[in-house]
């Protein structure tokens, strides 16, 4: 594929990451979606430069933050919007809400309200393919709140000593929940914790999609060639806070201004139009169709029936 028409496929998926979190948010102050919303806004590079490198029977695992992974590896925008409200026609019948959510047939399997639960997953996940002899790399999808868990430092240790086909990747977005990242860790780089495993550990601006592609393409190549994981720690920032309601009394207007001239939207945006490959009508009629795609997808999800009582005893092992 022509690097044009790669960028070109990254701002799309970025774009559609955003806009999706933007109608989920509407639908949230709505009262149809049950729990916390936590956007994935200002960190869509990281979800479709990751992504972008993978096959579709590869595996990824994600946080609660996750729908934006699950839009780059696929996902159907119906599907999930049905998900969020509540419906059957979601990928959990309703029953995983936008926090757990999960599609084997794309390779996500799941994202997981529990802080750093889905990386031991996403390390077993490699294991098997290891065992079984199959192709497949494994992606885990952790934020910096989780570096501290035991149960990543087991995950990692065990991917390390078994040499396994997987990718760590670390969404520092400088905050675990309203606790800045320095404030629970003395490391300056979080990526630092790859070298007590013996693991090779990358750092890359997690807001500029290229970069995030081409440091994930190479670790999935030396993944397939049996020579081990990668820990990749992509340095962004999300732009809304924690979950929606949060008050950001733990961050300044200043900080948010000055991340917001990062966006990485934006930022590709910029490019494009240097470098002669969009040009303004182009990516207002791309908003125009994602954006009707999208609206179509929510009219369809608000029609979907809600699960009946009995529904509580399927699907349960």
């Amino acid at each position: 594929m022509a690097m044009g028409d790669k960028l070109q496929r990254f701002y799309r998926g970025m774009r559609t990451i955003r806009r999706f979190e933007e109608m989920a948010i509407e639908l949230y102050k709505e009262g149809l979606i049950g729990g916390s919303y936590h956007s994935y806004i200002g960190q869509e590079a990281v979800a479709v430069g990751v992504c972008s490198a993978l096959r579709n029977d590869d595996y990824i695992t994600t946080t609660y933050r996750g729908r934006g992974q699950h839009l780059a590896k696929g996902a159907d925008p119906y599907k999930l919007f049905a998900e969020l409200l509540g419906r059957v026609d979601g990928y959990c019948k309703g029953k995983g809400g936008p926090m757990h959510i999960t599609d084997v047939q794309t390779g996500i399997l799941g994202a997981n309200g529990i802080v750093g639960a889905g990386v031991p997953i996403s390390v077993g996940a490699a294991l098997s393919a290891q065992m079984s002899g199959i192709d497949r790399v494994s992606v885990a999808f952790f934020g910096d709140g989780a570096i501290n868990q035991g149960a990543v430092s087991e995950a990692l240790n065990l991917a390390a000593v078994w040499c396994l086909p997987v990718i760590l990747v670390c969404e520092n977005n400088l905050y675990s929940e309203m606790t800045p990242f320095h404030r629970s860790v003395k490391n300056k780089d979080l990526v630092e914790r790859a070298a007590g495993f013996c693991m090779p550990g990358i750092i890359v601006d997690g807001n500029d999609v290229e970069a995030v592609f081409e440091t994930t393409s190479a670790a999935v190549e030396r993944a397939r060639r049996g020579e081990g994981p990668t820990m990749i720690e992509a340095k962004t920032y999300r732009l809304q806070g924690h979950m929606f309601g949060d008050s950001e009394m733990y961050r300044s207007k200043e900080e948010v201004a000055a991340w917001r001239g990062k966006d990485p939207l934006d930022r590709l945006k910029r490019k494009l139009l240097e470098q002669g490959l969009a040009t303004e009508s182009l990516l207002a009629e791309w908003d125009r169709e994602l954006t009707s795609k999208l609206e179509q997808a929510v009219a369809s999800a608000r029609l979907s029936p809600e699960p009946g009582p009995e529904a509580i005893y399927a699907d349960v092992y």
